[in-house]
């Protein structure tokens, strides 16, 4: 009987149980590995929260004086150019993963993400020194985006390769819960300075602080993940390739690929349109179109976001129950039917009608949230999984996810049709909804090029 790959800690080294291919995981393992994926995850998107939630300020801060209409659209252009750019880091950090391993490569996302940031922070206003803002800015973010790249492929394919089979929706559904908890913190320090700075105290130097606090953040989530091991299929991997790290022609990766990279692709579009529209559009929609002041804008994202983060542990657990493909066909018909019913509510512009339709549209997301990370990375298999779903997930996001805020501000100004986001959703839900379609079932299976995994006994 052959020895099972089994993943023990360093310091407390266990018997290795005996099994024939099967991977046995220490749960201790497994959780410390979830942790650090999740926190570094919530520290890369605090950023990005920050973001989207302060672009009015950041509009004035950084481009000329004039029409606030103009501003901030150079602002969400600024945030969509960072995507122009992740499909290239993806190109290379997702290949990289596959080849020297994912715990190193997820450490080095996180080192520029947290440079990114704070460079942010640093940068001085059009008013000091002119157009050199806005291109300062512009690089702060291309970084930022080459970095994220290779992030959120390289967390969910961490969190999968070392979860057991039967617990990977309910283990990957806490990178998105980390996702959420940055999102939370972004909006709930931008609430508070919003709350207790005047207008011109936040244009002038509030604005800096959650950036230059991202900093250190970011080293907190690099200490962390440097902490981590391997994961046990990358090390089965490499052993297979008889000690030398395999190596994968890129050609393979897309080429080879091909078919899951579009349905990959098509997960991506309907699961990101959909989260930036709610987290990171709404806001300024409540402020720009609905005339809410930015303090009540982002309380109730604020309060979408913590009940989702409720609901996601429990929506994994269930995603491993009924399976990952009910799951996420459920929010694609849910954002069909309910996207116009729940944008009316919304314009309706009393407090309980925008909380009853942000709160609706945020527990449709929560479909996604809870099953993508799991989803996703069981499209490919081991040998090209981190660069397959990099460059897949970064070419959708970079397409239509990033350029959302952009995409939907525009079609507003171009046809004043305020229902414009309720479209939006509603067309990527049906690209999402042939994308599950053609999807298999993966919950409680073992991933493709991988032994079935199993948790260790106590």
């Amino acid at each position: 009987m052959a020895t099972a790959t089994t993943v023990i800690p360093h310091h407390r080294r266990r018997r290795a149980a005996q099994a024939s291919d099967v991977t046995v995981t220490d749960p201790a393992l497994v959780r410390r590995a979830v942790k650090a994926a999740a926190l570094g995850n919530a520290m890369e998107w605090f950023d990005f929260g920050v973001y989207s939630y302060i672009a009015v300020t950041l509009g004035k801060v950084f481009f000329p004086s004039g029409n606030p209409t103009a501003q901030l659209l150079s602002t969400f252009g600024a945030f969509a150019a960072a995507f122009v750019v992740r499909p290239i880091g993806g190109m290379v950090f997702g290949p990289l993963g596959d080849r020297i391993g994912r715990q190193k490569v997820l450490a080095v996302t996180m080192i520029m993400m947290a440079v990114g940031t704070f460079a942010i922070g640093l940068i001085p206003s059009y008013a000091s020194i002119g157009v050199g803002a806005p291109l300062l800015l512009l690089a702060a973010r291309l970084v930022q985006g080459f970095s994220t790249g290779g992030e959120y492929a390289g967390a969910t394919t961490f969190i999968a390769e070392y979860a057991p089979d039967k617990r990977r929706g309910f283990l990957g559904s806490w990178l998105e819960f980390g996702t959420l908890a940055g999102y939370v913190g972004g909006a709930g320090l931008v609430t508070l300075m919003t709350a207790l700075l005047s207008s011109d105290d936040l244009t002038s130097w509030g604005w800096r602080i959650p950036f230059l606090i991202a900093g250190p953040m970011g080293i907190i989530g690099l200490y962390l993940r440097m902490r981590l091991e391997e994961t046990p299929a990358f090390a089965a991997e490499v052993e297979k390739a008889e000690a030398a790290r395999p190596k994968v022609p890129l050609r393979d990766m897309v080429a080879g690929q091909w078919k899951a990279l579009l349905v990959c692709m098509g997960l991506v579009l309907i699961y990101n349109v959909t989260d930036y529209m709610l987290l990171s559009y709404m806001p300024s929609y409540l402020t720009s179109e609905l005339k809410y002041d930015e303090t009540h804008g982002l309380l109730v994202v604020l309060g979408v976001m913590v009940l989702m983060m409720v609901v996601q542990p429990f929506a994994g657990l269930l995603s491993d129950r009924i399976g990952l493909r009910p799951m996420i066909a459920a929010g694609c018909a849910g954002f069909l039917l309910l996207s116009i019913p729940a944008l009316l509510l919304i314009r309706q512009g009393s407090l309980l009608a925008v909380a009853l339709g942000m709160g609706a549209l945020g527990l449709l997301l929560v479909c996604f949230t809870a099953a993508m990370p799991a989803a996703l990375p069981a499209l490919f298999p081991t040998r090209v999984r981190y660069g397959s779903l990099s460059i897949g997930f970064n070419v959708s996001v970079s397409l239509f996810g990033g350029t959302t805020p952009l995409v939907v501000t525009a079609l507003i100004g171009a046809t004043g049709n305020v229902m414009m986001p309720a479209y939006y959703m509603m067309a990527a839900a049906v690209v999402g909804g042939f994308a599950v379609w053609r999807m298999a079932e993966s919950a409680g299976r073992p991933l493709p090029g991988s032994a079935p995994a199993v948790a260790e006994e106590a």
